[in-house]
């Protein structure tokens, strides 16, 4: 049986509370986040755990050894803040021209709160937890160095699973979740049309790039409807589009860039085929040539099905099924937990945050300087991922025979 960690984190809740206030006051943006990393390190600090700093970022990673053998379980917080100026009139407000505006704050402030309650019942715990403090979720990406540098090897096994909680506006202390795909997968797509320029009165004589260009941009979403299913959805959002200057003159070049997001590996990988095909048709009808630079940023992050059930069923066991809900759809939204559950199978899940007496349906959303949280759910944050941990990590190993089936 597992020990009660929401009715132990009830202990450690005005900690918390603390920590993630001290940070939210002096956030940091990016890989480089030595103060955030400092606290981080001063939290831990006494607790049974082998402790690593990056080499490449300012990550920390934690390992727990339980006293008894099993498996070994990852758990992630992102540490990194928002480029964005605050304007919420709190006590705690950042002054810095910087923001905890997704909720970082939280998350680090929660497995902080996690590696406490594990560690003060190591005597009965199996296996080992792995506590993955991640900067640069926001940019320019924290997860996959951290791969690199050997995160998930970090207890000298590889990680048998990964969880990570993610805070948002709702319903203030409900869980939501769901098997396969959970958050898209963020891709950079850039197309220049290159003609030959001249005198805007006399078009005949130039190789005008701008028609390709808006006819490109046109049909890039009927080729989306023709190419993709409706059950793998592609959204494809045209942020960018660059020509000439002077009115009279026609360009030499023209270009966009869009914000592709996708919900599976296979859309990923053909999405940059099929526009490329169609950008150097429609060039072609003109005249012009088509370049073409594709970038995934984040793949889609994909809960493993056993794992998203698994967090279901402990999640509701725990804090009641009335405050746990299987979410109906993925979000468009992207994270780079994305490359640990590329590894690992985990699952990734979400808990509303918005304080009393705001609407959750009118809440300003993540990333706005208006978004609020309220850090009275780090306690049930804390627990959650204590106990999905202490969880996996005592279940049955299954025989070879099992496995194999």
């Amino acid at each position: 049986m597992a020990p009660d960690f929401p009715r132990e984190a009830t202990a450690i809740a005005a900690d918390l509370v603390a920590l993630r206030r001290a940070l939210h006051r002096d956030p940091e943006v990016g890989n480089d986040l030595p103060r955030t990393q400092t606290r981080v390190l001063e939290a831990l600090d006494g607790l049974p755990l082998e402790i690593t700093t990056g080499d490449s970022l300012t990550s920390v990673v934690a390992v727990l050894r339980g006293s008894r053998p099993g498996p070994t379980v990852l758990l992630r917080g992102d540490m990194d803040a928002l480029p964005v100026r605050e304007d919420n009139d709190l006590d705690y407000r950042s002054t810095n021209g910087a923001m905890h505006a997704c909720g970082h704050d939280l998350h680090t402030a929660g497995l902080v709160g996690a590696a406490r309650l594990l560690s003060a019942h190591r005597e009965e715990l199996a296996g080992n937890v792995v506590f993955m403090f991640q900067p640069g979720e926001e940019g320019p990406g924290g997860a996959e160095p951290m791969v690199a540098e050997g995160v998930l090897d970090a207890a000298g096994v590889r990680a048998d699973a990964a969880f990570a909680v993610h805070v948002l506006p709702g319903e203030r202390g409900v869980f939501t979740l769901r098997p396969g795909p959970i958050m898209a997968g963020s891709n950079v797509l850039r197309v220049t049309f290159h003609g030959a320029g001249g005198h805007g009165s006399q078009p005949q004589t130039a190789l005008d790039p701008v028609p390709p260009l808006v006819e490109f941009s046109q049909a890039l979403q009927v080729m989306i409807t023709r190419r993709f299913s409706v059950f793998d959805p592609v959204v494809a959002a045209i942020t960018n589009l660059s020509a000439g200057e002077a009115v009279n003159v026609i360009p030499a070049s023209a270009s966009m860039g869009a914000s592709v997001r996708t919900l599976s590996a296979d859309t990923t990988r053909d999405f940059p085929a099929y526009a490329r095909t169609l950008a150097e048709s429609v060039a072609a009808g003109f005249g012009c040539t088509a370049e073409v630079h594709w970038k995934t940023q984040y793949p889609p992050t994909v809960n493993d099905h056993d794992q998203a059930r698994f967090a279901l069923d402990t999640l509701s066991r725990w804090f009641g099924a009335d405050r746990v809900v299987q979410a109906v759809d993925p979000l468009m939204g992207s994270e780079d937990f994305s490359f640990v559950l590329n590894e690992v199978p985990g699952a990734f899940y979400f808990l509303f945050a918005t304080p009393e007496g705001i609407d959750p349906d009118t809440a300003a959303m993540n990333h706005s300087p208006l978004v609020l949280f309220d850090d009275e759910v780090l306690a049930d944050q804390a627990a959650s991922l204590a106990t999905l941990a202490w969880e996996h990590n005592a279940r049955p190993t299954p025989a070879p025979s099992d496995r194999e089936s």
